[in-house]
Formats: C-alpha cells, structure tokens, sequence
C-alpha cells in the first residue's frame, strides 16, 4: 500500500474556521518579538517586566487583608544569646 503525503502547510482547508497563524507579539508592548529576548522584543522590555514583579505591581486578587507592618509570615525568630 502507499502512503499518501500530507497535504502541503499553505493549504487553507487544513484550518479550521476562525484560527489565524500570527507571528507572536511581545507582551509588553506588541512588537515582533525577538528570540533573544522572548517572549518580549528587547531587553528593555524584559526589564521594565521584571521591575514590575519587583514592586509588586503584579498581585493575585485575594480575599485576605494584607498582613500589618508587625506581622510577618514564618517562624519567629528565636532569642540569639545564649
């Protein structure tokens, strides 16, 4: 029996309805992204990522009021004398 090749990648029909093959866009700012640097376009937007995880722009919605100033999550330090 021979096999029957597969159907070549420009076919349309082997789509389906609805799907659109883009190039992918940097998350930041919507540039082509650059495989160096992806899923962003340069290092400037890496950075500018990074530093918003740092001040805690990005947060998971909770329903826990935030911790007061003198409580701390973990163990409590012991004494350090002896």
């Amino acid at each position: 029996m021979e096999k029957t090749p597969p159907p070549p990648l420009s076919d349309q029909s082997a789509r389906p309805d609805g799907v659109r093959v883009t190039a992918p866009k940097c998350v930041r700012c919507g540039k082509p992204v650059e495989a160096r640097h992806r899923p962003f376009c340069s290092q400037r937007c890496a950075d500018i990522d990074l530093g918003a995880w740092v001040t805690g722009a990005y947060r998971v919605a909770t329903e826990d009021a935030p911790a007061e100033a003198g409580e701390r999550e973990g163990p409590t330090p012991g004494p350090t004398g002896s």
